[in-house]
């Protein structure tokens, strides 16, 4: 009999603490209907231990019996481990565990790897206390090209640890287009281990869930057209990804968003400005920021790829995600009926003078600026210049009647004095637009503020972020009204 064969049968028939749930423990679970297996790790911390080290470990497992043998592997391979040694491990490690695995078996050590990551991630957010270490960063990685130079450019292969949040899951959705999948998790820990780094992947389903989503349905339902990256930036993804960081003893948080920091604490245009992220990351609360690294900060895409080639990455021809993540692969439309009950409402098509134009399905179909999807047929061009959810109107006109010299803002937040702002972005990928606030407002928050803008420009559909600068300097946020 051969040894892989042998190692498989030795963990089938005595697997290792199997049934065992250990006390305090963090689990983690894989697979489900779909292939009819199913595993769940679980693992305790030291809680007195500044490594990390994993005191206790157990598993469950049902379905066939590659699945069970490769729930004792792991049980094995975490024994005497560390939290950030075993986020080393993955499906080659149990595969090897089990002295080999012929492809049909492969599958077992890969949902091993996915409930062992999942179980080793809820532990290090709930309980991990590792000590800090001089260069140690946490690195955000989604599984695409610019994350993963980040992490080439933050010391991969020494204290540089990669993570990856796990935002949505819906069977509806493309997993391989999403940057926040399960696919999207394990395309990123493979990126991570053949860099040399530990990885590891959060849960924060609920969290992105109540705090994103629900916001960005809430807003459709009442006629706004909310920018969902920006809250997400700004009080869910990253602020999970620096408590991390915290509980792993690593200082920083290093992503690959193109944009920087000025030594002033203030965010900062990117060199490449057609990759300028500095709107979608607005709304950082200084603390925050003062943590962040932004290693492509300095660089152009071009150059980007260009480093995933030289060093190998699979990661160097891999296509941009285009949608939000949670929309990867489904219509905005079906998503707003499925999550939010946003059902069709027909309503009218009015112009200025209130004259009727037409009929639409629902006003949250639309957004100010719009053209496509009206269905008025011939004639000039119409854009959305309006919507109104309790009416059920949308109004439209002329593209000139979208221009506007003037925009008024709410919840203001200014981190230097009104005079400073000479710009203001209303769009992710819009060009900034000079300006100037009427009022002279200290630094702090403020309830609603006016700018004039120095040329007419499109008018913006409430609820987008006004992101505001001096400069190449961002120096405030507010959310745009009228």
């Amino acid at each position: 009999m051969s040894t892989a064969a042998t190692s498989l049968s030795d963990h089938l028939l005595r697997p290792l603490a199997r049934g065992h749930s250990p006390a305090h423990a963090s689990t983690g679970a894989a697979g489900g209907a779909v292939c009819g297996d199913l595993i769940r790790i679980s693992i305790s911390l030291d809680p007195g231990s500044p490594a990390g080290e994993i005191s206790d470990a157990g598993f469950d497992a049902r379905g066939c019996g590659a699945v069970i043998a490769a729930g004792s592997a792991v049980v094995g391979l975490l024994r005497d481990a560390t939290l950030l040694a075993a986020a080393r491990l993955g499906a080659d490690e149990i595969a090897q565990e089990l002295g080999g695995l012929s492809v049909a078996k492969r599958h077992a050590a890969e949902l091993a790897a996915d409930a062992m990551h999942r179980a080793l991630g809820s532990a290090a957010r709930e309980r991990a206390a590792l000590a800090p270490v001089d260069g140690r960063a946490l690195v955000a990685m989604s599984g695409g090209v610019d994350s993963a130079v980040a992490a080439l450019l933050s010391g991969a292969g020494g204290e540089a640890v990669g993570v990856t949040l796990e935002l949505w899951s819906d069977p509806q959705n493309d997993g391989e287009a999403s940057c926040c999948s399960a696919q999207a998790v394990r395309r990123a820990r493979e990126q991570a281990h053949a860099l040399g780094m530990a990885h590891l992947s959060i849960d924060l389903r609920a969290e992105f869930r109540a705090g994103v989503v629900d916001h960005w349905l809430a807003g459709h339902a009442a006629g706004l057209t909310p920018n969902p990256c920006v809250r997400c930036n700004g009080s869910v993804r990253l602020d999970a990804m620096l408590a991390l960081g915290g509980r792993l003893g690593a200082r920083t948080l290093a992503t690959g968003h193109y944009a920087r920091v000025d030594p002033g604490g203030l965010l900062r245009v990117a060199a490449d400005e057609r990759k300028d992220q500095s709107y979608v990351l607005a709304a950082l609360a200084p603390a925050s920021l003062a943590r962040l690294r932004f290693p492509l900060g300095e660089l152009h895409k071009p150059g980007v790829r260009e480093l995933a080639r030289k060093a190998g990455l699979a990661a160097a021809g891999r296509p941009e995600s285009q949608d939000l993540c949670f929309l990867a692969g489904t219509g905005q439309e079906s998503f707003l009926a499925r999550h939010g009950r946003l059902r069709t409402r027909p309503g009218a098509i009015i112009d200025r003078d209130g004259m009727v134009l037409g009929e639409h399905r629902e006003t949250h179909l639309f957004t100010v600026g719009q053209r496509r999807g009206l269905g008025l047929g011939g004639g000039a061009p119409k854009y959305v210049l309006s919507t109104d959810a309790l009416a059920n109107t949308v109004t439209v006109g002329a593209r000139d009647e979208l221009l506007a010299d003037r925009m008024t803002v709410r919840d203001v937040t200014l981190h230097r004095p009104a005079t400073s702002v000479d710009a203001v972005r209303v769009r992710a990928h819009g060009r900034r637009l000079c300006c100037r606030l009427a009022q002279d407002l200290r630094a702090g928050r403020h309830a609603r503020a006016r700018l004039t803008l120095e040329q007419p420009a499109e008018r913006t559909a409430p609820g987008q972020l006004a992101c505001l600068y001096s400069g190449e300097l961002v120096v405030g946020h507010a959310t745009v009204s009228a």
